[in-house]
């Protein structure tokens, strides 16, 4: 499966280089993305009945107990919707918010997808363990965005 033949060491840097400039690269693309885009569930966004309004991930994930210790993005990129806490309660603010855990889902579906690449450099079980990586550090990012963003509709619902 390997392509490109690397010393170790060589693969190692390429991989931690490779996997930064995708998790900045794919961050600040979407950052470019207007708020509008986000606006309007679609199919990728839309929270799916087996869901159950965000509740199958506290059963399934646990997610209440964790969640608070994923870091926000913006604290690296220094720009961008801090999603630590709410803004504010009202309807304008909590709408904000719902849209940037949209842009915060697509960032990190997108993030997954060069997984792929490293099967390039690197032996199958390298390969392997880089879409383990891809998987550990952004599934949790959005079973917390589908968790939450619920909660927050009703929250507009009830305004």
């Amino acid at each position: 499966m390997r392509v490109i033949e690397l010393p170790n060491e060589i693969s190692i840097l390429l991989n931690v280089g490779a996997w930064f400039i995708i998790h900045l690269a794919v961050s600040v693309c979407t950052l470019k993305l207007p708020r509008r885009f986000f606006e309007r569930d679609n199919s990728l966004y839309r929270i799916r009945k087996w869901e159950a309004s965000g509740r199958i991930w506290q059963q399934i994930a646990r997610v209440k107990a964790w969640k608070h210790w994923i870091p926000d993005g913006t604290i690296f990129l220094k720009r961008g919707f801090n999603k630590s806490k709410l803004n504010g309660s009202d309807k304008t603010s909590l709408l904000i918010f719902i849209q940037e855990s949209r842009r915060a889902e697509l960032a990190h579906w997108l993030s997954m997808a060069p997984a792929v690449l490293f099967f390039l450099w690197n032996p199958a079980w390298a390969g392997w363990l880089m879409v383990v990586y891809a998987l550990l550090f952004n599934v949790p990012i959005i079973i917390a965005q589908r968790y939450n963003r619920p909660r927050l509709q009703r929250l507009i619902d009830r305004i």
